[in-house]
């Protein structure tokens, strides 16, 4: 039997440290958490269409995995992310919205309100 040993990676384990005590009070990081110690080939990846088809306008969306340039992207949304390929980092800014990490979310946005989680 396979211990599961979560990220290897240092700033996920990092990440993960650093959402533990919010998930005893708050749903939204504990699943958060849960997505994120999933092994890599498991994490959400989510194409630009498909955040342009659910999200909203000046919304704020978080992908527990990486964001891919296929589709086009027409609402200004904050997207946060493990990881951004160039150009989708490049299409979300140039529709005028913006590229966070999932750190950076979470000291902007520390309870999770009106964040919809994609993927």
């Amino acid at each position: 039997m396979v211990k599961r040993t979560g990220p290897t990676n240092y700033q996920l384990q990092l990440l993960v440290q650093e959402l533990q005590p919010k998930t005893l009070n708050s749903r939204f990081w504990k699943r958060v958490v849960e997505e994120i110690v999933r092994p890599s080939r498991q994490r959400r990846i989510v194409n630009m269409y498909k955040i342009d088809k659910y999200a909203r306008e000046g919304e704020t969306i978080l992908v527990p995995g990486k964001v891919l340039s296929v589709g086009e992207l027409n609402k200004k949304v904050e997207v946060a992310a493990i990881s951004f390929s160039a150009e989708a980092k490049q299409k979300i800014l140039s529709a005028k919205g913006k590229t966070l990490t999932i750190h950076e979310l979470l000291h902007k946005n520390p309870e999770g309100k009106g964040v919809r989680i994609l993927g």
